[in-house]
């Protein structure tokens, strides 16, 4: 489990930097091309001068800050970018010493790409930036925390680098000659097929992102950048051909729950690249193993062959990213690499899927078996996975403990955080103490998180950025049946320890309660008011923009931009209540945090919920978040939504909103 664990991380370090990595082989293939079939062109010999500098210092560095983001936000990040500039420059400090020694007529040693130095240092940098800022956190006088701050982060980053300079470089640039001898003499003795014997077992249990982005696209770039101008070794864990094979044949041999779910897989793997959706298929018949295995030898065999290979990774691994990534001269191989792999994995599959029918074995409930093996060995829920078998909503367990938890919507500022409040204060009934609750901007999920709440149509979104979290959909975030599932769900994922750090929502920079935030002008009596009659939707947008603008707090754009936001997704919270807020791209048109309370007698039709309170918010900072967490508890509690519904006066509704809460 540690070692799968090792490798999630790993792929939470390389899939945010793989945009920049196709945009490298883009500009690789297209400076490629032209050398070896024209003359030359103006704009690609200036283009050829962005490759090198690229690949060698750009994408090390990206790497590096996501690892340290990872570990330690963005002071990890940065500190982590110091350090690895460090590595980079150590490795060829060595190597130009070592060519330079070289008798003359012996081919020089290539540079190294620091990926690996990146994957090391940026989050070993960001961990003991971390360690080190606790060790003096609370004891700084004030008036000198950012002066410790800032030094402290200069001086292990200096300190780091010369680490990474004098003690690590040597290290990477050792290990990479070795592999990369090895991959030689696999090459130079036809042995290269072999590989498949470890990669493809690896997939299956999630190691394959280690394996391919910690080892094979450190020596494929390097392999690709130089006479041959592409590499077969980004095609030896990349292929979708073994896959796509035990796929065709459960599509057509397997039985039960296995072969209705095996098309839609297919589509999703051979299309998609996500290739964790035929994990379950091969861990429930073991044997299959001996099918991906020999069709992906048989792939690489095929390109070894053709002499094909790809100018730069293909990630994810789809069909579409290979064709992208196939250099000129190596279509027919990769194209017949693929087909071939696939065609030797689906007959080694059907024969084992046919004896098994035999046997009368392979039912329904081993396939769900497979799918719980295979989301355990991931150690998170997967949705591709969760969709193949119907899983809840709500997983009932989970392998590893739950600590770090974000309700994610699109601004991070309305409605998940009063999800987070509602949940805190379930957390706090149960008496979980040491699991965070933050809320965040889906936009800003910052890859760390273990289980993500969202609406059900930002779900898919918030996967996206939280690829290895448990997700979880409501459409509801005031009283969703789905919290109790969530609060057995950490209790029972045996959380325990130190507690989590204070949460930005319960103890928001420069808040000193709900009473301040409310005399500081956020909420104010003239921004609340009843009517005893109706309203459409749009006419309490309008009413909730006009309160907002006449308290200063936002510009007349601001009513587009909460029309915006319901077009996207319905701002209705449950218990009567909505709260209209503008979308993440409209902050420009927001001068000051502020809310407005109107009440609803007669009722708003918001677009199919019934509505009484309408709570339109603008957000600057965390400023008003304490009282939208107020506001969320009062929500949350039957009594106190009849109390704000009996009351009178806007002096009550006042008052209700800015009693200090004791619970």
């Amino acid at each position: 489990m540690a070692v799968q664990k090792f490798g999630s991380f790993l792929s939470g370090m390389i899939m945010p930097v793989i945009p920049a990595l196709i945009a490298w082989g883009i500009i690789t293939a297209i400076v490629v091309n032209i050398e070896q079939f024209s003359d030359g062109w103006a704009v690609a010999d200036a283009l050829s001068t962005i490759v090198g500098p690229m690949i060698h210092y750009l994408l090390p560095v990206l790497i590096a800050v996501q690892g340290g983001k990872m570990i330690y936000e963005m002071r990890g990040a940065v500190v982590g970018a110091v350090a690895t500039f460090g590595v980079i420059a150590g490795s060829d400090f060595l190597i130009a010493e070592f060519n330079a020694a070289l008798p003359e007529g012996q081919d020089p040693l290539a540079e190294v790409h620091m990926f690996i130095g990146a994957m090391i240092m940026g989050p070993l940098a960001a961990w003991l930036m971390k360690k080190a800022d606790g060790l003096w956190e609370g004891k700084i006088k004030a008036g000198f925390e950012m002066l410790v701050n800032m030094f402290s982060a200069g001086i292990l980053g200096f300190l780091m680098a010369v680490v990474g300079f004098f003690g690590l470089a040597p290290v990477i640039n050792w290990f990479m000659d070795v592999l990369g001898s090895a991959v030689s003499f696999l090459v130079e003795n036809q042995l290269l097929p072999l590989t498949s014997l470890i990669i493809e077992p690896a997939k299956v249990f999630f190691l394959n992102n280690a394996i391919n982005h910690g080892v094979l696209t450190p020596l494929g770039v390097t392999e690709s950048a130089g006479e041959a101008g592409k590499s077969i070794l980004f095609l030896l864990e990349a292929n979708p051909g073994p896959g796509a094979g035990v796929l065709l044949a459960f599509t057509i041999f397997g039985v039960g729950a296995a072969r209705a779910t095996a098309p839609g897989a297919l589509l999703i793997h051979f299309v998609g690249g996500i290739h964790e959706v035929y994990f379950p298929y091969v861990l429930m018949k073991p044997t299959l193993l001996l099918a991906v295995v020999a069709g992906g030898a048989t792939g690489v065999t095929t390109n070894m062959l053709f002499d094909s290979g790809l100018v730069y990774p293909a990630a994810p691994g789809s069909i579409i990213a290979v064709m992208f990534a196939t250099a000129a001269d190596s279509y027919l191989g990769v194209i017949l690499s693929v087909i071939l792999s696939t065609a030797v994995s689906f007959a080694v599959a059907a024969v084992i899927l046919l004896a098994d029918r035999r046997r009368n074995v392979g039912g329904d409930d081993e396939f769900s078996s497979a799918v719980a093996k295979t989301a355990a060995a991931k150690g998170k829920s997967s949705s591709h996975l969760d969709n193949l078998a119907g899983a809840a909503a709500v997983p009932a367990s989970s392998t590893e403990q739950i600590r770090t938890v974000y309700f994610a919507c699109d601004a991070g500022m309305g409605s998940s955080a009063m999800g987070a409040s509602v949940l805190r204060k379930k957390f706090q009934g149960a008496g979980i103490e040491n699991v965070s609750v933050t809320n965040k901007a889906i936009a800003g999920l910052p890859g760390d998180a273990d289980l993500v709440i969202t609406q059900q149509n930002l779900t898919d979104r918030a996967r996206v950025k939280e690829p290895n979290a448990i997700h979880v959909s409501v459409d509801n975030f005031m009283n969703a049946p789905e919290y109790d599932d969530v609060v057995e769900l950490v209790k029972n994922s045996g959380a325990s320890g130190e507690t989590a750090a204070a949460d930005p929502i319960s103890a928001p920079a420069g808040s000193g309660g709900t009473a301040t935030a409310v005399k500081s002008g956020i909420l104010t009596l003239e921004q609340i008011r009843i009517h005893s009659g109706a309203a459409t939707q749009d006419q309490a947008l309008q009413e909730a923009a006009d309160i907002l603008e006449s308290a200063g707090a936002v510009t007349s754009d601001y009513l587009q931009a909460m029309r915006d936001r319901e077009a996207t997704v319905s701002t209705f919270m449950g218990s009567e209540l909505a709260i209209p807020h503008g979308t993440n791209a409209a902050k420009a048109a927001i001068k000051a945090s502020a809310l407005s309370v109107v009440r609803y007698d007669g009722g708003v039709d918001w677009s199919g919920d019934h509505t009484t309170f309408v709570i339109g918010i603008a957000g600057v900072g965390d400023e008003h978040l304490e009282i939208l967490s107020r506001i969320a508890t009062l929500f949350a509690d039957e009594t106190e939504v009849a109390k704000l519904k009996a009351a009178s006066t806007e002096q009550e509704i006042l008052d209700l909103l800015s009693a200090v809460n004791e619970g």
